[in-house]
């Protein structure tokens, strides 16, 4: 009798058990739309600011056309220049703060739904999902509610040809198309030829083996995009010279020219020398094409947001274009100074010229390694800061909203830093490879007219 009681007395305590959580979620869900109604608020007080202050900054009126005809010459310069660099120090610290806000709220979501479904947060696969590549472009949502753009998948294989399809066949991942399905892993091929549920589908090792995967990517499609705009950029650059040759350099001609005139001064002829013009096409590529897809990853929105120079293939076959310039361009001294290096007995050579062997190759595969790694790991650091809203926030929700201010707070300056690491670490690039290219070219007259001199 009293074994019954004392069970009739806890039974009430388990049945308010899944109320209790459910509560738990809507208060979760609750306190997220409200940060997002104060977010919106603050975002359009705050544009209201920006359009004022830059008016105020350009002398207009707020609904007064410009007109730079009717200003001196200099002080027009001097204003537009004001207000653009205005613009920018304050919409790009925004733009971080707002992505911040964004990329947490989508995480919270995906935070609020696993927690009715008894699944804790993983902040390592949401990184890992942020960082690597996939077979669609994610624009906004979460989970089947997600929307992206859609990328041409092509497969080939032996026994059934070649396949061309769209990735969103796929129904982020949960269906089978034309014998293929979509795993963490990449595509595989299945037995069954009809659309049916990926779990029920059978893998086929042997013709997943024997698949070759030439699908647009995420990566791939913002290489064709940063390609792109590269040509745009300089096209419209080199236009501008031709049609005003001598004059002063307006618009993107003006942003462009000290850069390029750094690349060809600072990097290319202190480090190469005379020879420094045959490598300048390289130089300017290289550097323009990490820096420009740097900014592009730290950019939110499309066409930004991919992960294309923390990509370990990309830095591959950056440093292994550099390494085969330099052996290209590897003159006689440059070769003896590796293979047989003057003034050095042969006993040591035995021992020195394996070590210059490996640095010849050891060289690029540090340009590699050093890239993906300070890209990578910037991104990783800002995604880690404000996984820990999600972290505290499953123990408790007054926990997760007071980490968040610090949490935000480091993301935005984790951004600052990266927009800094963007410009090294392409510089940095550009400045060892033209270092090995003066290596490579670097004449041995030199130390002859010094032996002769002594």
């Amino acid at each position: 009798m009293s074994h019954r009681l004392h069970h009739q007395q806890h039974e009430p305590h388990n049945k308010t058990e899944p109320d209790s959580n459910f509560r738990h979620t809507k208060k979760l869900i609750k306190a997220a739309n409200l940060l997002k109604i104060k977010i919106k608020a603050r975002l359009n007080l705050f544009a209201e600011k920006i359009s004022l202050i830059v008016n105020n900054c350009l002398n207009l009126q707020p609904n007064s056309k410009i007109k730079l005809s009717s200003m001196p010459e200099m002080r027009c310069k001097i204003n537009v220049f004001t207000g653009k660099k205005f613009i920018f120090l304050t919409l790009f610290p925004a733009l971080l703060f707002f992505s911040s806000l964004l990329q947490a709220q989508e995480t919270h979501v995906e935070e609020v739904t696993t927690v009715s479904h008894t699944k804790k947060f993983n902040p390592g696969e949401m990184i890992t999902e942020h960082i690597g590549d996939g077979y669609g472009w994610h624009l906004w949502g979460t989970g089947h509610e997600a929307t992206s753009i859609p990328l041409p998948i092509i497969l080939y294989n032996k026994e059934r040809g070649l396949s061309i399809f769209s990735s969103s066949r796929f129904h982020h991942g949960d269906m089978t198309y034309a014998g293929y399905k979509l795993t963490h892993h990449g595509i595989v091929a299945v037995n069954e030829m009809d659309e049916l549920r990926a779990e029920e589908a059978t893998v086929n090792d042997e013709l997943s083996k024997a698949s070759w995967d030439f699908s647009i990517t995420k990566n791939v499609a913002a290489l064709l995009i940063s390609c792109a705009l590269l040509l745009w950029i300089f096209l419209s650059v080199a236009k501008a010279y031709k049609k005003n040759p001598g004059g002063v350099p307006r618009g993107l001609q003006s942003f462009m020219e000290p850069l390029i005139m750094f690349i060809r001064d600072d990097v290319a002829k202190a480090s190469i020398g005379p020879k420094y013009e045959k490598f300048m096409p390289y130089l300017l590529t290289v550097f323009f094409f990490i820096f420009l897809n740097n900014l592009l990853g730290l950019v939110p929105i499309f066409p930004g947001g991919s992960n294309l120079t923390g990509n370990i293939a990309v830095c591959l076959v950056l440093a292994a274009l550099t390494l085969v310039i330099t052996l290209i361009n590897g003159n006689g001294h440059y070769w003896r100074h590796i293979f047989a290096m003057p003034g050095v007995p042969i006993p040591v050579l035995i021992i020195l010229t394996p070590i210059e062997l490996i640095g010849v190759v050891l060289r690029p595969f540090v340009l590699m390694i050093r890239l993906f790694a300070n890209i990578t790991a910037g991104h990783i650091i800002a995604l880690a800061f404000f996984s820990l809203i999600f972290i505290f926030g499953e123990k408790n929700t007054g926990a997760g909203l007071g980490v968040s201010v610090v949490s935000i707070a480091f993301t935005v300056f984790m951004g600052l830093m990266e927009l800094l690491v963007a410009f090294l670490q392409a510089y940095v690039f550009t400045l060892l490879s033209a270092i090995y290219f003066g290596s490579a070219v670097e004449e041995g007259h030199h130390h002859a007219d010094e032996h002769a001199h002594h």
